[in-house]
């Protein structure tokens, strides 16, 4: 594992800074996530009717419907808004660390769905880097890295376990690369869609090319699960999405915004991550560890004796975010992760801390990309057009029944932004 390690750890080191933004639970499953009789599971001698369809190589399946989504209704007029909150990991990946792993065992007892943002590099083996042909860079490179065998097993283990307990995979692209020098933010519509083909195809071909046979297929078929993204540094979203919605996509989370109802935007729903409080200091940040990290220490081994301090800020944060919008507007609360250990795992703690506080409060739904835009596209587009009518924090005057005999108002105006305010992660 090693190797695995030393690749996630990289990727952060690699990460574009956020310049002007100031400032265990019971161990899960460690079994492929599935359940004997389960899709996706061995199966028993005589049991071949229940068998997975395999797709391509086998590397992945269709195995029916997943299980444990709820379905969206449409809100009655006048009816208040449920809480949601989405909680997303980018880059994905089971590393020594075993992260991924222990936040599923979060997930299930808090009862929350989350979104795993995986990076295809991650199933792809050092030895066929070759096969990654990155846009505006040599064939064979990337600056999170690629994988070895057990780092990719352990991989599919996790995502195994996460299809079916309901979380959606989404993705991260490939390669990470972030910057002016042939970052994603320079990449055209074209090298988008070739950087998206190739994360599909390292997902849809691992067994080939991780050599990896015995391996039980991944229970979804990828061309149709993979409907979200957030990129590299929050860089490129423009073209990335001109790309993404002629292929199947149904949202990114690549923006930058305020804590109001999410619109679409070229037919996708743009759902950013957003601005929310720091306590005690006067500006916000973007609701993600790695932009708490760099507006406390701007390494990720600071001062050890400040560790808890930074972490409880972080959670104090979010928590005064998501009150803000529980009391107000109800606009969906989004949270960006990585699996990492900066500042002695304190924003680890943080998130765990704030999953456990708010996805067991009444009409809070702590849910993926996913199922917010399925509900999203259940509402009556009036209703939303309302809904974004409401500032940050603003619970309409005259409640939710007067809100809605009312006529639609316009979106407010974004939130000033924090001078040298630039994009991360």
């Amino acid at each position: 594992m090693l190797a695995a390690t030393k690749r996630i750890g990289f990727g952060a080191a690699v990460m574009a800074l956020a310049v002007g933004l100031a400032g265990c639970s019971g161990s899960p499953e460690t079994n492929d996530g599935a359940t004997k009789g389960a899709p996706g599971a061995p199966k028993a001698p005589g049991a071949a009717e229940n068998a997975p369809h395999l797709i391509g190589d086998g590397s992945t399946a269709f195995t029916g419907a997943q299980p444990h989504l709820p379905k969206p209704e449409q809100l009655k007029p006048g009816q208040k808004p449920p809480q949601f909150v989405v909680f997303s990991w980018d880059g994905a990946g089971e590393d020594s660390q075993k992260l991924f792993s222990h936040f599923r065992g979060v997930a299930k007892k808090y009862n929350a769905k989350m979104t795993y943002f995986l990076s295809g590099v991650y199933l792809l083996p050092e030895e066929k880097a070759d096969l990654y042909d990155p846009p505006q860079h040599g064939r064979g490179t990337s600056d999170i890295g690629f994988n070895d065998a057990e780092g990719i097993k352990d991989t599919l283990r996790e995502l195994r376990g996460a299809w079916h307990d309901g979380n959606e995979i989404g993705t991260h692209f490939n390669g990470h690369f972030c910057g002016n020098e042939g970052g994603v933010g320079t990449w055209s519509v074209d090298e988008w869609k070739s950087e998206i083909n190739q994360a599909k195809s390292f997902v849809k071909n691992w067994k080939t090319n991780a050599g990896l046979k015995d391996e039980a297929p991944l229970p979804f078929d990828y061309d149709k699960e993979m409907i979200g993204a957030r990129t590299p540094c929050l860089e490129g979203q423009k073209n990335m999405m001109q790309a993404a919605k002629t292929m199947g996509f149904r949202y990114d989370s690549s923006g930058i915004g305020d804590q109001v109802w999410p619109k679409k935007t070229d037919g996708l729903w743009d759902i950013p991550l957003q601005l929310v409080p720091v306590p005690g200091r006067d500006f916000e940040t973007l609701s993600m560890d790695y932009n708490f990290m760099f507006n406390q220490s701007g390494t990720v081994n600071g001062d050890p004796s400040q560790h808890a301090y930074w972490g409880n800020q972080m959670r104090d944060g979010l928590l005064e975010a998501f009150d803000r919008a529980y009391n107000g507007n109800r606009a969906p609360l989004i949270i960006g992760n990585h699996f990492e250990s900066w500042n002695g795992g304190t924003y680890m703690t943080a998130v765990e801390d704030t999953i456990k506080t708010v996805c067991v409060q009444k009409d809070v739904r702590c849910v993926t990309f996913r199922q917010l835009a399925d509900w999203l596209d259940a509402q009556d587009p009036q209703a939303l057009d309302k809904f974004r009518g409401l500032g940050v924090g603003k619970a309409p005057k005259g409640g939710w029944t007067a809100l809605a005999a009312a006529p639609a108002s316009k979106s407010p105006s974004p939130a000033a932004r924090p001078a040298g305010h630039s994009e991360e992660h």
